[in-house]
């Protein structure tokens, strides 16, 4: 093993041979891997974390998720999650259950951190990566400190206490040979562009901002988007004590299945984001890969008309949303198939307004989606002209193999992002061992 590395300014080492970035549940998996293989954390590899405290993205969660509602968090490596109780907020558990994983694996994670922006030392190597050459140059971070809160680099005692970062701004550079990134989605949410958005007088939210539905008593709200937490937050406003009303919209039909989530239908989905990420295209949104399970709750909220989509609204006034004619691609999916049969599982969950149609609404919920969250990683030119990052297997990036992608793609998922910790694990050893 190395020696331990010299501290600089802010806790941080100069240089370390791996950094994990981003303490979810890919990035704890990602390090429990490396110290199944003998690393040591502070030592042999850091974890860095924007957040103030445990519990990734799940400890912004709004309060009314509970883990018994939500598709559920699978174990990390090493240590069961207790059985979660259906009455305390998803956020609150998760964040526990990350806090004690983060002790019993004495990980050290370093918080709150933020890596701004990653470049190629060019010390040595070329720039063929996977494609025929090599990087065998360190990776340079640029990291922003948080102020006082949560939790940093507590030190030889393994305390997880409040003994953060106190330095604000800019705290320093370091240096590594592998860079582990783990940074999500959920600090890049995705809002389409619609003209006049900017015109609406109401309130405007993404997913992230959403807390309670008794902030929506008495409202009409348009709830935009065609994945679960757009279903599931169509129902929890139509409860007693919050909205007045719910109005929704997709760009496409809903995507009811006609059967339950399972092990064969999860490694389908899987096989599709995989073949896209190979050939370096964006992962399509999480809906289109999913869709919409056939739950008797939701199936009544199709009949009572919560759960019918009005198509996609073309323009935003100061006070309403209007609707222009459907997209080709969302008459397509609705087209009847030659027996002349519908191909949607609930054709009555699509019945979109008339081109001209205009609704007033006093909010405009947009549940839109995520974008990874790899702002930071630009400076390496990753991305294929389309958009993506071409993967050489789930977590290797195929223009430079020293950055290892995890919870990106068909690792994107709970049980996704424990296969690519183990995965990102492992190839950072082989790296390590193929290193001078």
């Amino acid at each position: 093993m190395t020696q331990p590395p010299a501290r600089v300014p802010g806790h941080l080492p100069s240089r370390i041979p791996v950094v994990v970035v981003g303490a979810g549940q890919a990035g704890l998996a990602a390090a429990h891997e490396l110290v199944h293989r003998g690393l040591v954390p502070g030592t042999d590899f850091l974890i860095l974390d924007a957040d103030t405290g445990p519990g990734g993205a799940w400890q912004h969660r709004w309060d009314s998720l509970t883990l018994g509602r939500a598709h559920g968090i699978a174990d990390l490596p090493g240590l069961k999650m207790e059985r979660p109780d259906p009455q305390i907020p998803a956020s609150r558990l998760v964040a526990d259950y990350y806090r004690r994983y983060e002790e019993t694996f004495s990980l050290r994670v370093v918080r709150p951190v933020r890596v701004i922006s990653v470049h190629d030392t060019g010390d040595t190597g070329d720039t063929g990566g996977a494609d025929g050459g090599s990087h065998s140059g360190e990776l340079e971070l640029t990291v922003l400190c948080g102020g006082n809160g949560g939790n940093g680099d507590s030190g030889d005692s393994g305390d997880s206490g409040d003994s953060g970062n106190e330095a604000g701004g800019i705290c320093g550079t370091l240096r590594t040979r592998i860079l582990v990134n783990a940074t999500g989605t959920w600090t890049h949410p995705y809002i389409p562009y619609v003209p006049g958005i900017a015109d609406f007088t109401g309130r405007q939210l993404h997913t992230v901002d959403y807390v309670r539905s008794e902030d929506f008593a008495g409202q009409k709200v348009l709830v935009v988007g065609g994945g679960l937490s757009a279903v599931q937050f169509l129902l929890e406003l139509n409860r007693p004590g919050s909205a007045r009303e719910t109005v929704w919209a997709t760009r496409r039909p809903p995507n009811f299945t006609r059967t339950d989530f399972d092990q064969r239908w999860g490694y389908g989905v899987e096989q599709r984001v995989r073949e896209a990420t190979f050939n370096g295209r964006r992962p399509a949104s999480v809906v289109r890969n999913t869709g919409i399970p056939p739950r008797p709750d939701y199936l009544d909220a199709v009949d009572t008309g919560i759960l019918v989509s009005h198509g996609m609204f073309s323009r935003i006034t100061a006070h309403a949303a209007t609707w222009g004619a459907p997209s080709d691609s969302a008459l397509k999916d609705a087209a009847p198939l030659p027996d002349g049969s519908s191909p949607l599982a609930r054709p009555d969950s699509w019945k979109p307004f008339p081109p001209g149609h205009s609704e007033d609404v006093d909010a405009i919920f947009w549940n839109t989606g995520f974008r990874p969250a790899l702002d930071h990683l630009a400076p390496l030119h990753l991305r294929e002209p389309g958009g993506g990052i071409r993967m050489a297997d789930e977590v290797r990036v195929a223009k430079d193999p020293r950055v290892l992608l995890v919870g990106y793609g068909s690792t994107a998922s709970t049980v996704g992002a424990n296969r690519a910790g183990r995965l990102a694990g492992r190839a950072a050893a082989r790296l390590l061992d193929s290193q001078p």
